[in-house]
């Protein structure tokens, strides 16, 4: 069961606030009958829902894919810096999304935010392998020998063997090298802690692609859109989620 008040916002009437003004001028019919209170309970799915006149289609979820920038936090909240949901818009706050795992606060790229947990669950948990691809530069020089140390298991700070992991070497320079990171984890500073773990720093991470799922081209930093039935579908195939 759901309060009429955040069925209607989430689906695109506006926010609490507004909805309620909604409610109260008697504009909401619920299975042929006027409701005039925000904290109605109804079972979306079954319930014919009218507003003004207009038959509704309740979504429960909301699945979201974002170009995270430089500076802002994987959070819902915080007290002192600018978190990614602060970037979303009211129509979309109002689901209440989460991010999937975290980037860093100077990490940017792909991140998704949703308000499905189950999803969110086995997209993080290493036992589904689901790749997640950055692209990094590094302070100094790559080599084969520190490709083979990322596919046997990079040894964090902390004594945590990492699981094997895909280094590949895209250009490589006495005093920078770039590269591309496949890891099926999602450890605290994890990429950064891998190179620091072989003596070197990563000075820029991005990342590109997330279970299959790459980064829109069309997005700029702090930008965002919804995914696609198609793109949706493929993360749930992923996870073998109905």
């Amino acid at each position: 069961m759901e309060r009429l008040d955040k069925v209607l916002a989430n689906s695109g009437y506006g926010s609490r606030k507004d909805v309620k003004k909604i409610i109260k001028g008697g504009k909401v019919e619920i299975d042929g009958k006027v409701v005039k209170d925000s904290n109605y309970q109804l079972d979306p799915i079954k319930s014919a829902i009218k507003v003004s006149g207009e038959e509704i289609i309740y979504k429960k979820y909301i699945y979201l894919m974002m170009n995270k920038p430089d500076g802002v936090i994987s959070a819902t909240f915080d007290d002192y810096d600018k978190t990614v949901i602060d970037i979303l818009e009211d129509n979309h706050k109002v689901f209440e999304p989460f991010p999937v795992g975290r980037l860093d606060k100077d990490t940017v790229g792909l991140l998704l935010l949703t308000n499905d947990g189950e999803l969110n669950h086995r997209l993080i948990s290493p036992k589904w392998h689901v790749d997640k691809i950055y692209y990094a530069k590094i302070n100094s020089n790559i080599d084969k020998d520190d490709v083979e140390e990322f596919k046997d298991g990079i040894i964090l700070d902390d004594g945590y063997k990492c699981m094997p992991a895909k280094l590949e070497i895209l250009e490589a320079g006495e005093n920078e090298s770039k590269v591309k990171v496949t890891i099926q984890e999602g450890k605290y500073h994890q990429v950064k802690r891998m190179f620091e773990s072989l003596g070197k720093k990563v000075i820029y991470l991005k990342r590109l692609s997330f279970g299959g799922l790459d980064l829109d081209k069309n997005l700029g930093e702090g930008e965002y859109r919804e995914l696609t039935a198609s793109e949706l579908e493929r993360l749930r195939g992923l996870c073998k989620i109905c």
